[in-house]
């Protein structure tokens, strides 16, 4: 889509893409984690290599553990792009955190959703964080400007 600053989501909108994105943002995070893991396996080997001189590398295992930890990337950057393929941002993926681009009262807001909560329930303007997330007025919750 070559205007992506353009879409907006109205709640509705944004609450069923949430539902159909959870999957893949969780295992982007499962992922990153077990990729961390891995990448602590690497920097563990790294060392004994070098306090070793490289003589006792076991070299097929070695060669595993950065295949797997080359697939585990692949896997969260394709989880992280068809995200971010529908419009969503993806603001922490620590903690689960998107934000769905969003119009309220002709202001440019993000709808704001964590991992865990039940839907959306807050939002923010898009120069505030997580930190400076409203409560959705549930008189905003029937606006409706289309994806574009």
């Amino acid at each position: 889509m070559a205007d992506e600053e353009s879409k907006y989501f109205s709640l509705t909108e944004a609450e069923r893409l949430r539902s159909q994105l959870e999957p893949l943002l969780i295992e982007a995070m499962e992922s990153r984690r077990k990729m961390m893991d891995v990448d602590e396996q690497i920097n563990s080997l790294a060392e004994r290599i070098q306090r070793s001189g490289g003589l006792a590398v076991a070299y097929e295992s070695a060669a595993k553990t950065r295949l797997e930890r080359n697939r585990l990337e692949e896997t969260v950057q394709s989880a992280l792009d068809q995200i971010q393929e529908t419009g969503c941002v993806v603001k922490d993926l620590e903690v689960g955190l998107l934000d769905f681009p969003a119009r309220i009262d002709d202001e440019e807001v993000y709808l704001c959703w964590k991992l865990g909560e039940d839907r959306i329930r807050f939002y923010h303007r898009q120069d505030e964080g997580f930190s400076g997330r409203k409560p959705i007025d549930p008189r905003d919750a029937g606006y409706n400007n289309p994806v574009q």
